[in-house]
Formats: structure tokens, C-alpha cells, sequence
């Protein structure tokens, strides 16, 4: 007995790489298709998003809060506000989607979430950059890029959206009506999380409410990365990590007393 638990336990890294492997190989076919439009999909729905902020606004403001450029301007936090609302939708529905390959032994949740958040966050790096590339070719802009600040707001975005993701993962299915409540709880997200403004611009009693979202950090840490002149005092990437690892321990915890029984509804 103990000897087969041994082996089991040594060859499970190998194994949970395979399962991995191939989910994010039916993710891919179900979620893009076998053909390039879903892919191409993934690119133009963020640029139409970002042209439409750059246009609306553009008609009523003579240039953003930064820069001179809109669509930079609302890129740089559209883009890990994307990331992040994305993997939180795509890790809450892993057990549903994966949840006939989850009959089988070799095949976890974990490896269901890891291969959700794998592909999501690799797909989000793509689009980011080939987003933010066209905008400095198409507007002709010179960047002056501050690497740490973009990689730390990118994995401040990725671990929230993983945190929770996997708390809404075990909250959907043991709360039918957890999608109703988390939709109506996030609609105002998009207009409070600094896409729209820098949280230094607002009044102080404002200012010191809006602090306590998460996503505001992650959008000011961005923008620190792009514009040389914005240095995002505000930003605290402590508290946005401890936020994200709270949620996903909770949420693993909670999967992992329930999940059989998630399985088994």
C-alpha cells in the first residue's frame, strides 16, 4: 500500500502535466475553434473596446490624463482590467467545462483551473502586446517602457483573477444564484478601477475609498509602466497579493471538501 501511494505520488507531476496538456487542447478547440477567427476574435474585441473609449472621449476631452495619446491612454488599463475579469469568469466555470473529463482518476480540478488559467493568461499576453505594439506603429508614439512595473501589473492582475476565479469556482456551484449576485456586484468595477481616470485626480475622501479596490492598483501600476512622468505612489502591490492568495486559498480549501460533491450533483 505504502509503496503504491509512493509511486503514484512520484509520477503525479507527470501525469498532471498531461492532464493539463490536454485540456488546454480541448480548451482551445471548444473556446477558438480549429480555425484562426477565434483567434483573430481575441485581438479585435479589445481594440473595438479601446476605439470606442478613445472616441467617445475624445469628442468631449482634448487629451487623456496622461499623454497625448487616447488609445494608450485607456490600453494600458483596459487591458490588465481584461486579464484579470477574464480569468475570474474563465477559472469560476472550470468544473462545469471540464467536468466530464473529471470522471476520470488521472484528472483534478487543479488541473482544471491550471489549464484555464494557463491559456487565458497566455492568450491576454498576446493580445497584449500585439495591441499595444500596433498602437505605438499606428500613432507613431516613442516608448520609454518600464519593464518591472508592466511584468509586476501584469501578475498583480493574474494572481486576483486566480484568487478569485477559484473562489467563484466553488461559490457557483454550491450557490445557484452566485452568477446573478457577482454580475450586478462587478458592472461598476469597469467604471471604478481607473480606466477611466488616475485615482490621484480624485478628491481625497474619494480617493481614499477607491484605494481599497484591487483593480485600481493594478490599472495605476500599468500606466507607471508607460508613462515615465506617472509615478502611482498609491500603488500597493502587498495588499493586491495578499488579496489574491487569501481568495485562492479559500477557494482551494473550499474545492477540496467539495468538489465530489460538485461532481456528483
Amino acid at each position: 500500500m505504502n509503496e503504491a501511494f509512493t509511486t503514484s505520488a512520484t509520477l503525479r507531476p507527470g501525469a498532471a502535466l498531461r492532464s493539463i496538456a490536454a485540456l488546454i487542447q480541448r480548451e482551445m478547440a471548444t473556446t477558438c475553434g480549429r480555425s484562426p477567427g477565434g483567434y483573430v476574435w481575441a485581438v479585435l474585441e479589445p481594440i473595438g473596446g479601446i476605439a470606442v473609449l478613445s472616441v467617445a472621449f475624445s469628442m468631449f476631452l482634448q487629451r487623456p490624463a496622461l499623454g497625448t495619446s487616447f488609445p494608450l491612454f485607456y490600453a494600458t488599463a483596459f487591458l490588465p482590467f481584461t486579464l484579470y475579469a477574464q480569468l475570474s469568469l474563465k477559472l469560476a466555470q472550470a468544473i462545469q467545462f471540464s467536468r466530464p473529463l473529471l470522471a476520470y482518476p488521472a484528472v483534478t480540478f487543479v488541473d482544471a483551473l491550471a489549464a484555464r488559467f494557463a491559456l487565458t493568461l497566455l492568450t491576454h499576453a498576446v493580445v497584449f502586446a500585439l495591441v499595444l505594439i500596433g498602437i505605438h506603429l499606428a500613432f507613431g508614439l516613442r516608448a520609454t517602457l518600464d519593464w518591472p512595473a508592466i511584468l509586476l501589473s501584469f501578475a498583480m492582475a493574474a494572481a486576483l483573477g486566480l484568487g478569485v476565479g477559484t473562489l467563484n469556482c466553488y461559490l457557483r456551484a454550491m450557490l445557484p444564484v452566485w452568477d446573478t449576485v457577482w454580475s450586478v456586484a462587478n458592472r461598476p468595477l469597469f467604471l471604478v478601477s481607473g480606466i477611466f481616470f488616475l485615482l490621484e485626480g480624485m478628491p481625497p475622501s474619494m480617493r481614499g475609498l477607491l484605494w481599497y479596490n484591487p483593480l485600481i492598483h493594478i490599472t495605476a501600476e500599468m500606466r507607471r509602466g508607460f508613462y515615465p512622468t506617472y509615478h502611482a505612489t498609491a500603488v500597493s502591490p502587498a495588499y493586491v497579493f495578499a488579496l489574491a492568495l487569501l481568495a485562492l486559498a479559500l477557494g482551494l480549501l473550499l474545492l477540496k471538501r467539495a468538489h465530489r460533491d460538485i461532481l456528483a450533483d
